[in-house]
């Protein structure tokens, strides 16, 4: 059996701006007409662009604080201090998603209010404007604990599996599947970018041959994703979890009164 699928940029999207109609400006830009099981990787800035999700740039260290639910960790470097948040959206990363790349000169970019949202949307416009049954996600670059670099993953969905659970099932030699469940949203988002670049003013894909992933619009979105709090081993950085620590110890120490000598 021969699988393949295959990615391509669509080129050509103009500046966005305040108020565009995201979909039919993607729908022009296609290529090709898309067809069913066709999944589209949209970077979530122009999303955020289009939504008027800007803010001055003078403004951004406040804007992280706004958009930011839970510190993890903190990192002085020199003069600056990188704040690694969980923010609105439940997404553990540097500055809450809040970037200056690819934004207006003196602005700074926050993620779409409601990515699963914003997906849905798009997806809807899409689908009426070429009768084809797509999926669509958005995704945005984050860095991950314990490694170098940068990927793309997937922080809003609609009309996709973003999941491909194979538990319960087996495996070539056939022993049981029993907690395999490839993020396939986040894979896609990941291979995309690929594609996009940050550089090409490429901000959409066409991701072809995984039809098997593309379903109803009201299926779980990205926010699925996250790891629930009493699920997550690593819901500190080792800074900040040995200052709650020591706090604690303390707290418990003063609790018993003064030590007693023998």
């Amino acid at each position: 059996m021969h699988v393949r699928y295959s990615i391509e940029g669509v080129e050509g999207l103009p500046e966005i701006t305040e108020g565009d109609d995201l979909a039919a400006l993607i729908v022009e830009a296609l290529p090709e007409p898309l067809a069913d099981g066709d999944i589209l990787v949209v970077t979530s800035k122009i999303v955020s662009k289009a939504e008027g999700r800007v803010v001055r740039a003078d403004d951004r260290e406040q804007a992280i604080t706004d958009e930011t639910v839970r510190v993890v960790a903190t990192r002085r470097t020199g003069d600056s201090v990188t704040r690694i948040v969980e923010n609105r959206l439940g997404v553990v990363g540097a500055a809450a998603g809040v970037d200056a790349s690819n934004a207006p000169e003196g602005t700074v970019l926050l993620l779409p209010v409601d990515p699963d949202a914003s997906a849905r949307s798009l997806a809807t416009g899409i689908r009426a404007l070429t009768g084809a049954r797509v999926g669509v996600l958005l995704s945005d670059t984050l860095g991950r604990a314990w490694r170098e670099g940068q990927t793309d993953i997937a922080i809003g969905a609609a009309g996709v599996h973003v999941f491909d659970d194979l538990r319960g099932q087996t495996d070539a030699t056939g022993k049981p599947l029993a907690v395999t469940m490839p993020c396939v949203a986040d894979e896609l988002a990941g291979a995309a970018e690929l594609v996009k670049g940050k550089a090409a003013g490429v901000p959409v894909a066409v991701v072809r041959g995984l039809g098997r992933l593309v379903g109803d619009l009201d299926l779980p979105g990205a926010r699925t994703i996250v790891r629930p709090a009493d699920r997550d081993l690593f819901r500190q950085g080792a800074d900040e979890a040995y200052d709650e620590g020591y706090r604690a110890g303390f707290d418990e120490a003063q609790a018993e009164g003064p030590l007693r000598g023998a």
